[in-house]
């Protein structure tokens, strides 16, 4: 099929990085290897990244450091994203949402997407190396190995909790935010990755119920796509709720004040009230608004994260 022939797929990437409604499929090579990335994934993860960054600082980091671990940290989620759509492009052309994707159409052939995600890869490391440290380094690498190996080529196709647990990379960067501060861990950024290791099941399932039947169609187990929906929704109930506590817990650990505390507080039980209200009624466009608002939630959890440190502890 000619590229001008195209036709419009169902892809457009939501704020988060998902997709639904309908963007065309990339008409470049230039834009193939961009949307091999998911750009607007790695959007998400790194709005994690500077608030942390801010929370080691106890401040501004330095401009330089941030710009670094931008481009470390984005170099690494593209390499992994890359890697996932390698190893996924027999599925993908199986799903609506995904038959846009690069290996998919054609686009790009699979032994130069690898080639590519592997250049991210050794690219990411050194800039993380040389401009921060060996650890923020490794830690993103780490993330990568876990992603492809133990999410991508494991659990996706295997278990219905693959999400719950492959989504510990999507955690990693607050760890790599730190460690670029501090050069070690401590108990606040494990913390935050707890949060965000929980927030992943119910932000992921929500947008799995509408496209339950994609999942159906490529034999992957998604939860709300092998279990009777209300099933799923006590679940990411559960998940939700330990989240919000989880996010209490960060205050006295990290030291937080109270426009931290009041966000998470109000931002926590609209989340938990929302869940809760899918599971009264179940439908795709419901699941939807909960989906919107998982990512309305971290942003705004984050931002009131970096509000609230530089209030009290000032612009270093």
């Amino acid at each position: 099929m000619a590229v001008g022939s195209r036709p419009l797929v169902p892809s457009r990437l939501a704020p988060g990085g998902v997709a639904h409604g309908a963007r065309r499929a990339p008409t470049s090579v230039i834009g193939a290897y961009v949307a091999l990335t998911k750009p607007r994934i790695i959007e998400l993860l790194l709005i994690t990244t500077v608030p942390t960054m801010v929370l080691a600082q106890r401040g501004w980091p330095p401009t330089t450091l941030v710009i670094i671990t931008l481009v470390g940290g984005t170099l690494a989620a593209g390499g992994a994203n890359a890697f996932n759509m390698y190893v996924d492009r027999d599925i993908d052309g199986l799903m609506e949402r995904t038959r846009g994707r690069p290996l998919v159409t054609g686009m790009v052939r699979p032994r130069d997407a690898l080639v590519f995600a592997v250049a991210l890869e050794i690219a990411a490391f050194t800039v993380l190396w040389v401009g921060a440290n060996l650890l923020a380094a490794v830690l993103a690498l780490s993330a990568t190995a876990f992603y492809v190996g133990v999410y991508t080529i494991w659990l996706k196709r295997t278990s219905r909790q693959n999400i719950v647990v492959g989504g510990a990379a999507g955690a990693v960067p607050v760890l790599v935010g730190w460690a670029a501060v501090q050069g070690s861990l401590d108990w606040a950024p494990i913390v935050l990755f707890v949060a965000m290791f929980l927030w992943t099941p119910p932000h992921f399932w929500a947008l799995a119920i509408k496209y339950a039947d994609d999942y159906r169609a490529a034999d992957v187990p998604m939860l709300p796509a092998v279990v009777p929906l209300a099933d799923a929704v006590r679940q990411m109930v559960g998940y939700t709720a330990a989240l919000v506590v989880t996010t209490i817990v960060l205050i006295p650990v990290a030291e937080l004040g109270w426009i931290y505390g009041v966000t998470a507080v109000v931002l926590g039980v609209v989340f938990l009230v929302a869940t809760v209200r899918l599971g009264r009624n179940p439908t795709p466009q419901a699941s939807m608004r909960v989906f919107g608002y998982s990512i309305t939630y971290v942003t705004g959890l984050f931002a009131a994260m970096t509000i609230d440190v530089l209030v009290r502890h000032g612009v270093s």
